[in-house]
């Protein structure tokens, strides 16, 4: 009788120890915050496809817009910590939103676990063609002959446009007009149009009106040029100490098992590491990166201090 019992009570607790090793076991939903045919879209699909090959089992993407970011990545906060519901959010979602909205319906840092940073979305510094600067020394020379004169546009308060142009206004010491949009497509035509002339927004918005010359590129906001403008300087050569990176990353609700994290990381790792994936995405102005979980969740506690700093100091609230 005590062998059955001992040899029960091993069973048991060999169950417990490998209890998700039989995971996935049916359709994972990837949960993306925006609305379709954005760069965040677009990386999670390219994700999902693969994902559902390695993985053996189908995974959809599922666009749950609205709030900023909020309204998908508060589903996945309060989602069952299975391993089926997961989240593409963002820099903003998640290390701005906390300062910029009076209530937030989840703890961006301890409602979710970090599982992969995936990329960087190319920031850039563009203006007007008809501004009569070529640079950006140049841009701050005339800001300051003409203080307030210069239009900004963003897609509203507390979005990445605008702390972008914040900073630029601190770190140059130059004074310019903000002007707000319901989101970046107007904020860019306006910017084409002239209504407006400085723009700091996505390459995947900027970079095709770039190209047809309908913008001016003066920089980009990384500390380090982005792979794919290699001739662009950043706006810390000009002005040093100065930088903004625009972060896409996965996440699963707070308590995913470890050993779901680590599969999931390391098949995403494999992902953003193959050629098609690495070409289509720099082709928008991303460049896809590996990480480790922890080095995932390091990144999410520096940026989510540096900007709730910045935007209470400031005082910016979302609109």
């Amino acid at each position: 009788m005590l062998k059955k019992i001992l040899f029960t009570l091993f069973v048991a607790i060999a169950g417990i120890g490998s209890s998700h090793a039989a995971w996935p076991e049916r359709t994972i939903t990837l949960i993306v915050p925006w609305a379709p045919g954005g760069s965040t879209d677009i990386l999670a699909r390219l994700l999902a496809d693969h994902l559902s090959r390695s993985l053996g089992q189908t995974v959809i993407v599922d666009n749950k817009a609205g709030a900023s970011g909020n309204i998908g990545s508060n589903i996945v906060a309060k989602a069952k910590p299975d391993g089926y519901t997961l989240l593409v959010g963002s820099m903003s979602t998640h290390a701005m939103n906390p300062a910029l909205f009076a209530q937030m319906p989840f703890e961006s840092v301890d409602d979710f676990t970090p599982i992969s940073l995936v990329a960087f979305v190319t920031n850039t510094l563009v203006i007007n063609p008809a501004l009569p600067v070529n640079n950006v020394a140049e841009l701050i020379a005339y800001a300051k002959a003409n203080p307030g004169k210069l239009n900004f546009a963003t897609a509203g308060a507390g979005s990445t446009n605008h702390i972008s142009a914040v900073l630029f206004e601190l770190a140059g010491g130059v004074q310019m007009t903000h002007i707000p949009y319901k989101g970046g497509a107007p904020a860019v035509l306006d910017t084409v149009s002239g209504q407006t002339q400085v723009l700091f927004g996505a390459g995947t918005q900027t970079l095709p009106h770039v190209k047809s010359g309908k913008l001016k590129l003066l920089a980009v906001t990384e500390s380090a040029r982005s792979p794919q403008l290699p001739d662009t300087p950043t706006v810390a050569e000009t002005l040093p100490g100065y930088e903004l990176a625009v972060w896409y990353g996965a996440f699963g609700p707070k308590g995913l098992p470890q050993d779901i994290t680590d599969r999931l990381n390391a098949e995403i790792n494999k992902i953003v590491t193959l050629p098609e994936v690495r070409e289509k995405m720099s082709a928008i102005g991303v460049e896809v990166v590996t990480s480790t979980p922890e080095s995932f969740a390091k990144t999410l506690r520096q940026d989510t201090a540096k900007y709730t700093k910045l935007i209470r100091d400031l005082k910016i609230s979302a609109e």
